[in-house]
């Protein structure tokens, strides 16, 4: 139980991490106008910050822990 918490522990907190970004881009930043695809919806500029976060939690993973043949 607790190696499975551990293993999805970074996925979702970088995938929170990135929906607080984005929802903190549209209120800082957003698009005036509203036709801005992803940033003149809270929605679609969350939804995309967390599968961004959700994709950068892969590319900064643990590794191989000493284990990899290189």
């Amino acid at each position: 139980m607790k190696k499975s918490i551990k293993k999805w522990l970074r996925p979702v907190l970088f995938t929170l991490g990135g929906a607080l970004t984005g929802f903190m881009y549209y209120t800082l930043v957003g698009c005036s106008t509203g036709t801005c695809a992803i940033t003149s919806n809270p929605f679609t500029s969350m939804a995309y910050m967390g599968l961004m976060g959700w994709l950068l939690s892969g590319i900064l993973g643990t590794g191989c822990k000493g284990t990899c043949n290189t």
